[in-house]
């Protein structure tokens, strides 16, 4: 456990402070899988040059920070507040305080009809048509 803003907090639990409610998640317990199509697919795009990959949460643009679009961002380093998710492969790095917009179990998938990768969980498509950026 750790404490934060004068309650205890858990994993996925919902703290009080200030009189107000906050759901609280760690980064610890997000994952997000590659399909092997998509991973080869950013395998081909870096290809072999050094750097980090993050899922950023891009809200330039968009007007309000909920109206978000994900994009995969190539970096040098990764950026100042961003946690390394656990992944079944290629290492990939989040916004801590974007997380709360995403789902904590996720799929990247290319899908080659529409030259794109793709966010999903279980629940949603989270982004039909996720950009990559090389930032390099």
């Amino acid at each position: 456990m750790q404490k934060e803003a004068g309650s205890f907090v858990n994993r996925n639990v919902f703290i009080v402070y200030n009189g107000g409610m906050q759901r609280h998640r760690e980064a610890a317990i997000m994952y997000i899988e590659w399909t092997e199509t998509a991973a080869e697919k950013v395998a081909g795009k870096v290809q072999g040059q050094e750097g980090y990959l993050q899922l950023k949460y891009d809200t330039d643009g968009c007007g309000c920070v909920v109206s978000g679009v994900t994009a995969l961002w190539w970096v040098n380093e990764p950026e100042e507040g961003t946690e390394k998710v656990e992944t079944n492969g290629i290492p990939l790095y989040v916004e801590k305080s974007k997380m709360i917009f995403l789902d904590e179990v996720m799929k990247i998938d290319f899908v080659p009809e529409a030259n794109s990768f793709q966010l999903k969980s279980p629940n949603q498509i989270l982004n039909p048509r996720m950009s990559f950026f090389n930032k390099i």
